[in-house]
């Protein structure tokens, strides 16, 4: 009876690895949607003659309804199922993307609808959740962190939408992208199946929300997340702009090296993930929140572009990206699978919260005192005091059993 029990922990269900595939490919297509004012951003300062503060307020706007929409959206796929929401989440953001596309030459209008861009963004609470039940315990650190590599829709955005608009022009750009949701959200429908030990939850939508609220852990993990993945928010979201306005680039050159900052936190979120299932999730959060205070030092001095600052942004990438992969293994091993959706939620709408403000604090700063010192030194401060915070809470959680072959 033990050796079932074990055996049942550790393996994987058939039918999981497309089921994460099809999971991670929706995320990162509804992220790339989410991201798609940011990397435009010079196109509408200079369309509408924005000041800096103007272009912050723009690009961070998304972030907002992509982080509240998170709650509803992790307690919808408790109850409905990932594949449903999954699918309505492509669905549905087909909408303010094609009111994004149309509104270019109003500030008001771009602001409204972006408002509603970020939809797309809540896909991530639908998708933890949905691959968490496909995967055993000791698999989901894996799961979740090939997942969240989805992320990198957002360096898919920054490469190639400033291209698409350049080469098709701006609506052009967005039907595309709206063409493409809709495709994925069929390919989604006809393909994706709920795990099948999933269940739906049958609690009233309320109560459940108290109940994941009341919880301890989901505030610990909020807070976590909000720094780990609202730094990587606020990183791929403005900082185009930041490179076009401390650095002086083109928005296309902004672009590439926005996307290989994202691309290098992709990379490292999956490897948080399996790191975490091997040496605990613990050690990889501490590691990447004093890597990240350290590197926003850094950054504060403004280093030579090139080799200097596209190492040090780089570094911070891949400090943020193990961070995220590390807190949602900690979440799996501190939180009953049953509560997983309602307090992904929570957690994720934290980090997005997190990215929200940033881009406000560093516009705001720029127009004042012509850099960005200030922002970055209060993310350093920030990030060591949630490292210092993660070793004094954490630091009993136990190092993840190693899995036996069965004999």
């Amino acid at each position: 009876m033990g050796t079932a029990t074990a055996d049942q922990s550790t393996a994987v269900q058939r039918g999981a690895g497309r089921n994460l595939a099809l999971a991670t490919a929706a995320f990162a297509l509804t992220f790339w949607a989410w991201n798609l004012i940011g990397p435009l951003s010079k196109t509408y300062a200079d369309r509408l003659d924005l000041d800096p503060t103007q272009v912050s307020v723009l690009v961070a706007f998304p972030v907002l309804v992509g982080a509240v929409g998170r709650i509803p959206a992790g307690i919808l796929t408790d109850k409905l199922g990932g594949r449903v929401m999954l699918t309505a989440s492509c669905f549905v953001a087909v909408v303010p993307v094609l009111l994004v596309g149309l509104s270019g030459n109003s500030y008001a209008a771009l602001l409204v609808s972006g408002f509603l861009l970020g939809i797309a963004g809540t896909s991530f609470a639908v998708g933890i959740p949905f691959v968490n039940a496909w995967y055993p315990p000791a698999k989901r650190g894996f799961a979740t962190g090939i997942f969240g590599a989805g992320m990198g829709g957002t360096a898919l955005s920054a490469f190639l939408t400033p291209r698409l608009v350049d080469g098709m022009g701006l609506l052009a750009t967005h039907l595309l992208m709206c063409a493409a949701l809709a495709a994925m959200g069929m390919v989604t429908w006809t393909l994706a199946r709920n795990a099948p030990l999933w269940r739906a939850s049958t609690e009233p939508a309320l109560p459940r929300l108290k109940a994941v609220m009341k919880l301890k852990v989901t505030w610990q993990m909020s807070l976590l997340y909000a720094v780990a993945f609202g730094g990587f928010v606020a990183f791929s979201t403005y900082l185009p702009t930041m490179l076009v306005a401390q650095y002086d680039l083109a928005q296309t050159e902004a672009g590439l090296r926005t996307a290989g900052f994202s691309l290098a936190a992709v990379i490292a979120r999956p490897a948080g993930g399996i790191l975490s299932d091997k040496v605990g999730p613990l050690k990889v959060c501490v590691t990447a929140f004093f890597g990240a205070a350290v590197m926003a030092v850094v950054l504060a001095f403004e280093p030579p572009l090139e080799i200097p600052a596209g190492t040090s942004f780089v570094l911070m990438a891949l400090f943020l990206g193990l961070g995220t992969g590390g807190v949602f293994a900690l979440v799996a091993e501190l939180v009953d699978p049953a509560r997983v959706g309602g307090v992904t939620g929570i957690v994720g709408a934290a980090g997005g919260l997190g990215g929200y403000f940033p881009p406000l604090i560093m516009g705001t700063n720029y127009q004042a005192n012509g850099d960005y010192t200030i922002g970055l030194l209060l993310l350093s401060v920030t990030a060591l005091l949630v490292g210092l915070f993660t070793v004094k809470t954490f630091r009993m959680v136990p190092k993840p059993t190693p899995i036996t072959p069965r004999e």
